[in-house]
């Protein structure tokens, strides 16, 4: 139960991250790109999304 609990936190949160990352200025295949990467790299993807990557890659990816 805690682990299908645990389940659903993270895609609650990766659909968020994905979401938020299409709102960005930049060209949609670097949105794209992004996107994937940090749904296959599940709670690492994650993390780095919303502990540097937020506020750091969309300065990058212009």
């Amino acid at each position: 139960m805690i682990g299908f609990i645990v389940w659903i936190i993270g895609l609650v949160l990766a659909v968020k991250a994905v979401l938020e990352i299409m709102k960005w200025p930049v060209d949609g295949v670097k949105k794209l790109l992004v996107a994937i990467v940090i749904l296959l790299t599940s709670w690492v993807g994650i993390a780095v999304y919303y502990f540097w990557g937020r506020e750091n890659l969309p300065k990058m990816l212009k």
